[in-house]
């Protein structure tokens, strides 16, 4: 076993070496000339000593010894390995993005995975938070590289990060939270590109509900008016600010973006 654990360890040093800080368990045992059971064994010791951590059944993440305290590294060292192993199509999101871009004060717990496909669980326990969002697709027009210690990792553009915690309104921390991180994220949002970005979104209320919390409640003009500008070259109609299952039998908006206010929102800045 102590051979068997040296060759591991050695495994895991080259994997550091080169840029690393995490592995896949598929094929190892025969890379490294054991069998699967001792190859699980000095897995469950490397655990035990919390040199590693298994994120996802056969994905484990290397935790070297500056991160010991914390258990684990950050998410973004190894989020884009861990959606290679998953294959799946990605972007880190909502208030994640929000804090890429300079919108650091709302921190969020766990870290957000926008994907494609059918519905992924949750990675949650004592030392990792990650929550997967389902989306039928998005443009690489609107996905950015974010160069990290170990590579590079896809996150939303401020224009679609903005779009993105209007629509996931709800599982950001609800409206007043959106409208602080946007309130945050404006001076770094490009009129054309919100505009091009817009367009490309899947829900034209979202845009609406987007333009009336930077027109109404923080009162931006110059991103607001691109958008009504675009909107008012298009169709549409009546939307709740808020989504509820049982629409109200006034649906008079009483502003331009035919938004009904049916929930106030104050910004906490």
């Amino acid at each position: 076993m102590a051979e068997q654990y040296k060759y591991l360890n050695s495994f895991i040093d080259e994997q550091r070496a080169n840029g690393k800080y995490s592995f896949t368990t598929e094929g190892l045992h025969s890379q490294l000339g054991v069998s699967e059971n001792a190859l699980k064994k000095t897995l469950q010791r490397l655990k035990k000593q919390e040199s590693v951590v298994m994120v996802r059944r056969g994905f484990y993440v290397i935790v070297p010894p500056e991160y010991r305290a914390k258990g684990i590294i950050p998410t973004s060292l190894y989020v884009n390995d861990l959606m290679k192993f998953l294959n799946r199509d990605y972007y880190v999101g909502l208030l994640n993005a929000a804090a890429y871009h300079g919108a650091a004060h709302q921190q969020p717990q766990n870290y957000s995975v926008i994907t494609e496909g059918i519905a992924l669980r949750p990675i949650k326990n004592d030392k990792v938070g990650i929550h997967f969002y389902i989306k039928k697709s998005w443009n690489k027009a609107d996905i950015i590289k974010k160069k990290v210690d170990t590579g590079y990792i896809n996150i939303s553009s401020p224009e679609l990060t903005a779009l993105d915690l209007v629509s996931y309104y709800n599982e950001v921390g609800g409206f007043n939270r959106v409208a602080t991180v946007i309130e945050e994220l404006k001076d770094v949002i490009q009129p054309e590109k919100l505009v091009e970005t817009a367009k490309r979104y899947d829900e034209i209320s979202v845009v609406q509900r987007l333009g009336y919390v930077l027109d109404c409640v923080l009162e931006e003009n110059e991103l607001s008016n691109a958008l009504y500008n675009y909107l008012n070259s298009i169709e549409y109609y009546p939307t709740l600010l808020r989504p509820q299952k049982k629409k109200p039998e006034n649906m008079i908006t009483g502003n331009k973006w035919k938004i009904v206010p049916n929930v106030e929102i104050e910004a906490d800045i």
